[in-house]
């Protein structure tokens, strides 16, 4: 608690991040929270970072939200009002052609310096013609939008088509934590999100992209390339709300793909100076497969080939065979990488001297003396009766679990006279011969696994890892 007194003391001022997003009667909750001083509030200073171009406070209840104005923040209320504002005019986000798509909407807003020089924004994105592009998207065996649920809409075709850019950007060597997927409704999140699941669930080439989600929730984030579904194909929508177009064209650093049926939404007055600037690209996809990432190709030269996809059927298409010819490519160089390791081990081998190729190509043989040795020592030693469950204590007469040179870890009851050469043999890969059988000293187990070895794999079967116990 002194601590925190020492904490609350220190505090002089308020921080708030995203205040055009915060409710009014939520900003003034930590105002009043702080703790007086000698009969007076220790409050001095106040500081509201946001942007109002952005989208508000979410109000669900209509009533509320239009007539009681209660989406306005406190920080929209102090511009409206005139209040002093410092208001910035340099983004350091997006690449200069992204910027354009809404730099329109703030008096005077440029570019940062490192916009101009960093590698990344002066190199085109591999496997497209454009920085950003409109495509337009038309309907899928006759269904544009659907609406299972009331305002739950949802739109196949554009699902479809975006999976697919996805899988593309993967395999072209993109990864997928840099790139994002969002929509206008909730109905299209979770209708992508199956397609996703469906297409690149179980597949690891694919994966799954970094985020799927709304752009509501997905304002004060953003990532290197975006993918955007706009989903109504009869009206614009909550899109007619420019703050919320602001928010979708802004969340891209290095490239921007919208999907939407372009006749509804270039024709909306609010949207026109976002979509005019789209159109400036054509609205069939222009794609690269040609490419190696990363490219060395600067932004804005256009490629030498192109691939230009009319609609989505032919994009998922082009995609399954892609698909298919990387996977042979990448075989095809995983064996051209085994023949080389394989020629240079083999020329490694060939020039080996006899004393070398002896040492490291011949396995290290045990003395028979010493074998026949160890092998007599542990038969002569006392053993312990065991039970059904192979458990018992071992610690008789100094014999304990420690023991060196012991060969098998068997244990019998000397009254029983078992021949462990006959009567066990512990490794189904190993022949046991008496004496009598091979006519010589028996020295121990001997190895014969190349038939049987065969065998087992002809067989399916697999090889046990612990030796059947005895029932007795």
């Amino acid at each position: 608690k002194q601590w925190y007194q020492r904490r609350v003391a220190i505090t002089a001022g308020i921080l708030m991040e995203e205040a055009a997003q915060i409710l009014e009667i939520e900003t003034f909750i930590p105002l009043l929270l702080q703790e007086p001083e000698d009969g007076h509030n220790r409050l001095k200073r106040v500081i509201l970072i946001g942007d109002h171009h952005q989208l508000p406070p979410v109000i669900k209840n209509m009533a509320f939200q239009k007539y009681s104005n209660m989406e306005q923040s406190l920080f929209t209320r102090f511009i409206r009002l005139g209040v002093t504002a410092v208001e910035l005019d340099r983004q350091g986000r997006s690449r200069e052609s992204l910027a354009n798509l809404y730099n329109w909407r703030y008096k005077k807003l440029g570019n940062l310096p490192h916009v101009l020089k960093r590698p990344e924004y002066l190199t085109a994105n591999t496997g497209f013609s454009f920085d950003y592009q409109l495509v337009n998207v038309e309907d899928f065996n006759g269904v544009g939008e659907s609406e299972p649920n009331p305002y739950f809409y949802q739109n196949l075709a554009e699902a479809e088509y975006v999976v697919a850019v996805f899988m593309y950007m993967r395999l072209l060597g993109y990864k997928s934590e840099e790139i994002t997927i969002l929509t206008t409704y909730n109905g299209q999140k979770h209708l992508i999100r199956d397609v996703v699941k469906q297409r690149c669930g179980d597949n690891p080439v694919f994966g799954f992209p970094k985020t799927i989600t709304t752009v509501d929730r997905y304002q004060g984030s953003q990532n290197n390339y975006v993918l955007l579904s706009l989903v109504r194909t009869r009206t614009v929508g909550h899109l007619r709300d420019v703050r919320r177009l602001i928010v979708a064209m802004s969340r891209a650093r290095l490239g921007l793909y919208v999907f939407a049926r372009v006749g509804i939404f270039a024709n909306c007055y609010e949207l026109t100076p976002a979509f005019k600037q789209l159109l400036k690209h054509p609205t069939d996809m222009h794609i690269c497969p040609d490419e190696s990432y990363p490219t060395n190709r600067a932004t804005g030269v256009l490629p030498t080939a192109a691939k230009i996809i009319k609609d989505m059927p032919e994009m998922s298409k082009f995609v399954y065979d892609f698909y298919y010819q990387v996977i042979e490519r990448l075989m095809k160089s995983r064996q051209e990488e085994e023949r080389v390791v394989l020629a240079a081990e083999t020329a490694a081998h060939r020039f080996k001297t006899p004393t070398e190729a002896k040492t490291i190509d011949t396995p290290i043989e045990e003395d028979p003396e010493k074998k026949k040795k160890n092998l007599e020592e542990t038969l002569s030693q006392p053993f312990l009766a065991i039970d059904d469950a192979g458990t018992g204590d071992d610690r008789e007469a100094g014999n304990s679990s420690d023991e060196e040179d012991v060969v098998h870890p068997i244990r019998i009851i000397p009254s029983q006279n078992l021949d462990v050469r006959e009567e066990f043999q512990p490794f189904p890969h190993v022949k046991y011969e008496t004496q009598e059988e091979s006519g010589e000293e028996f020295v121990g187990p001997t190895m014969n696994l190349a038939q049987e070895s065969v065998d087992a794999d002809m067989s399916g079967e697999t090889e046990e890892v612990n030796p059947p116990q005895d029932s007795n």
